[in-house]
């Protein structure tokens, strides 16, 4: 007994021992490792880094921006659903134990034990709760060694203490990796499912659920059976503790993992240059930091619609060009012959060439050619498909058309080809029927814009922005030609010249400086009209009378007006300017002509209407009017609220309107005449520079303004009789005839203090009764009426010994340009 007693002693003191030692080493280790541990509290104020999204007018998307694809969303507005799945796949005891899981750590020991005992090649089970994955994500590495293992539960313990249980669960699911670029299960349920959190499946949640231990392990298409099971315990789990009932679980077990991406109609296609150019905004105003991480969400002014139209109509005239001039020849040549698909599928992708396909030629027949993808399909491309493709010439000149597809195309050759369904005449054509294309050389932009706001509502900046991110719609400069010449005369009407006023056309020769020849600018068509009034120098495009204009009125007045229309900043005071020898953008012409139709009031293009902060705070808007009595408690019946026009008068709106009625005389009498077809009240002007290097045109309608330019980007001439009215004019006409066709036809409004009197085309005077070709003419209420007596700007310089060609009522020229030979020496190159 006494020994019994004495071994019971022993026992219990070596026990006291022990676990005094156990005690005294779990003192050490965690005052060892928890000495140096990061500052938990930092996650009472947890901000992630959050995806910007900007978004269209109609709510679609046009981009996101993250280093990590999140939206947070807080724990009351995460479904009941999706907690339970996580809570069920990752830690069931999450509610009740102080931060690390004992009976979990005890059993994750045994089976590790059990597996390695036989001998099982097996990832170890880990026994890791969400307070301890908080940790380690938000504060710790994710290095595999027993010393993390301890700071993670230590920290575990110390933010159980500090947080309560919803907080430290929002953080991780806000958090968490989820694979495909994915943080957090918002991300997550939008990148995979298209869903947001309250519309996901129970199924789609356990999915989800199943994602954090190895998402790449579990991808729905390379790993589909494992991605499936590991969805299916996730299921099981939550069945098990009680989260779903025996029907539902039998349901979400049968149903198939599918993947839902975002739809085509949710996201805005063809903005990309749009996008670009707002991001770099984003980044100017706030800092990548913010925009990369800040959560904003930005409304953009892009209009879906108009957007993708733009793309469209500008794809369809770079390559209505580009076909004129001819074929440049095959992509890439490969052996013809067995294993074509091999070196088919080797060739490198071609930049810009969506929606089209590579192929190659598998042989050539008299009317047809047969083609072969990389995948094996086989294809035939008709005759009337290819006998476009004229032999291209350098110089942009015009090669002899193709007799036979062998003077086009070889076995062997690598094209670019498009699936079609319907032949030049409107018949249905076989399947497997293809065109033959090719990328453009030229290249392009359109801007579409609202006159009245400045809002942007499409933008495309070239081809393809996969092919060239250089945005030509607002990065390149280039000259206007006779699209600027609408601000030279406009500035005669503000300073005493009515649309009737007459100007000499005729051969003018000015001195350009000691040792240098006379300058002696021409008409494209080289002939000469005699007095001519403003109106027609306009709606036929004369450079000489403009010259002449800008003579009398000096350019330091012409440069002026430049300015406050935002065409130019400084504006070299030479005459060739007056023709459109500077640089500018096609966004600065574009709101230059919109202000001329919204009544002369200064307007800036904006591609932002809103940007919110991460809360919903806004921090920009572009409209900055104030509105006093817009946020009544309830409408009772009160007057409504009306806006004030902040907006600057930067020209008489009288002046403004006489321009506006010119130049819906270019469309209706003049070198736009292509644009009539339309139907629609609209004005513009076409634009040409020196040897056809740049070609515009830019107008508007009495709610939309539109500039369009075409041209290399390495400056060249594109060709003979290549002009704004035949390159550029028909891009805005496409345009404007979808963009239009079920508004109104609405005139262009009137302001105050127009006087409208009948007068002749032909000379400005009043016309007489019953004279059937008596246009309107817009004149202020003080300005007096042309006479017989009518005084002719005459300039200095001008040449002797010329005839005047008589001006016939709708004629004088052809649908192109006026023109010009070299400037002066100081001024790269002349305009049309």
């Amino acid at each position: 007994m006494r020994r019994l007693i004495r071994f019971l002693v022993i026992s219990t003191f070596v026990l006291f021992v022990l676990a005094l030692a156990g005690a005294g080493g779990a003192l050490y280790l965690f005052w060892h490792y928890g000495s140096g541990l990061p500052d938990y509290h930092q996650l009472a104020h947890y901000e992630p880094p959050v995806t910007t999204r900007v978004y269209g007018g109609d709510g679609r998307l046009v981009a996101e921006y993250a280093v990590e694809k999140r939206a947070f969303v807080p724990l009351t507005a995460i479904p009941p659903r999706v907690k339970e799945a996580f809570l069920s796949a990752e830690d069931k005891g999450f509610y009740t134990h102080p931060g690390v899981d004992f009976v979990g750590i005890f059993r994750a020991v045994v089976i590790n034990l059990r597996n390695k005992g036989m001998g099982a090649d097996r990832r170890p089970v880990g026994a890791s709760t969400i307070t301890q994955q908080v940790a380690k994500n938000f504060l710790l590495t994710n290095e595999v060694s027993l010393a993390r293992k301890v700071k993670e539960a230590i920290l575990a313990f110390r933010i159980e203490r500090a947080f309560t249980k919803d907080h430290i669960l929002e953080l991780y699911l806000n958090e968490i990796y989820l694979g495909g670029g994915s943080y957090g299960v918002a991300a997550a349920a939008a990148n995979y499912f298209n869903h947001s959190l309250d519309e996901l499946t129970v199924p789609e949640a356990a999915y989800l659920a199943a994602l954090p231990k190895a998402p790449n392990n579990y991808h729905p298409v390379r790993n589909y059976q494992a991605a499936k099971d590991r969805r299916d315990w996730v299921i099981g789990r939550m069945y098990e503790d009680g989260k779903i009932g025996r029907a539902e679980y039998d349901t979400a077990i049968a149903e198939p993992l599918v993947i839902r991406r975002r739809e085509d109609n949710q996201l805005i296609v063809g903005a990309d240059y749009f996008a670009e150019d707002i991001r770099r905004d984003l980044a100017a105003k706030f800092g990548e930091e913010a925009l990369y991480k800040g959560g904003l969400v930005v409304r953009s002014t892009v209009d879906a619609d108009l957007q993708a139209l733009a793309s469209r109509v500008l794809r369809h005239g770079l390559m209505a060009y580009d076909r004129r001039h001819g074929w440049r020849g095959p992509v890439a040549k490969i052996t013809p012959g067995t294993g074509w698909q091999e070196r088919l599928a080797a060739i490198p992708p071609v930049h810009g060439l969506e929606p089209w396909e590579m192929a190659t030629v598998l042989s050539v027949g008299d009317q047809t050619v047969a083609i072969g993808f990389a995948g094996g399909r086989i294809g035939t491309i008709p005759w009337t498909e290819i006998r476009w493709a004229r032999t291209w010439l350098p110089g942009n000149h015009y090669g002899n058309p193709p007799k036979h597809p062998s003077n086009v195309v070889a076995p062997g050759d690598v094209i670019l080809v498009e699936r079609v369904t319907r032949a030049e005449d409107g018949h249905a054509v076989p399947a497997d029927t293809y065109a033959l294309r090719q990328i453009p050389k030229i290249e392009g932009a359109l801007v579409a814009m609202d006159p009245h706001t400045g809002r942007v509502l499409a933008m495309v900046g070239g081809w393809s922005y996969s092919k060239s991110q250089f945005n030509r719609a607002t990065q390149a400069l280039r000259q206007p030609g006779s699209a600027f010449k609408p601000f030279v005369y406009l500035t005669a009407l503000e300073n005493g010249y009515t649309p009737s006023s007459l100007v000499l056309d005729a051969p003018i020769a000015l001195p350009q400086g000691p040792g240098l020849p006379m300058w002696r600018p021409k008409n494209y068509t080289d002939d000469f009209l005699g007095p001519t009034t403003l109106r027609v120098g306009i709606e036929k495009s004369r450079n000489l009378m403009t010259v002449r204009l800008a003579q009398a009125l000096g350019m330091d007045k012409v440069a002026d007006y430049s300015a406050r229309f935002g065409i130019y900043d400084n504006l070299p005071k030479q005459l060739a300017m007056a023709l459109g020898a500077g640089e500018t953008t096609v966004i600065k012409l574009t709101t230059a002509y919109a202000t001329l139709v919204n009544g002369g009031k200064k307007i800036t293009p904006t591609l932002i209407d809103r940007i919110q902060d991460r809360n919903g705070k806004t921090i920009f808007t572009h409209d900055k009017r104030f509105c006093e009595g817009c946020w009544p408690v309830q409408y009772t019946g009160q007057e409504m609220p009306r806006l004030p026009d902040i907006r600057e008068q930067i020209v008489d709106p009288v002046s403004a309107y006489q321009m506006v009625s010119i130049l819906e005389g270019v469309v209706q009498r003049g070198t736009g005449r292509s644009i009539a077809v339309v139907g629609k009240p609209l004005a513009g002007k076409t634009g040409t520079s020196n040897d056809s290097f740049d070609t515009w045109f830019v107008g508007f309608s009495p709610d939309l303004a539109v500039g369009v330019f075409i041209g290399f980007d390495e400056p060249q001439s594109m060709g003979e009789k290549e002009t704004g009215g035949a390159v550029a004019a028909p891009v805005f006409r496409d345009f404007m005839m979808e963009a239009l066709k079920d508004r109104p036809a609405t005139p262009f409004r009137v302001p105050p203090g127009v006087r409208m009197v009948r007068v002749s085309p032909a000379n400005g005077k009043p016309a007489s009764p019953g004279d059937g070709k008596a246009i309107l003419e817009a004149f202020k209420s003080d300005d007096r009426m042309p006479g017989d007596d009518e005084d002719v700007l005459e300039g200095f310089g001008t040449d002797a010994g010329f005839t005047f060609a008589p001006l016939t009522e709708g004629g004088g020229m052809p649908a192109g340009e006026g023109g010009g030979p070299a400037a002066p020496a100081p001024v790269p190159g002349g305009v049309y």
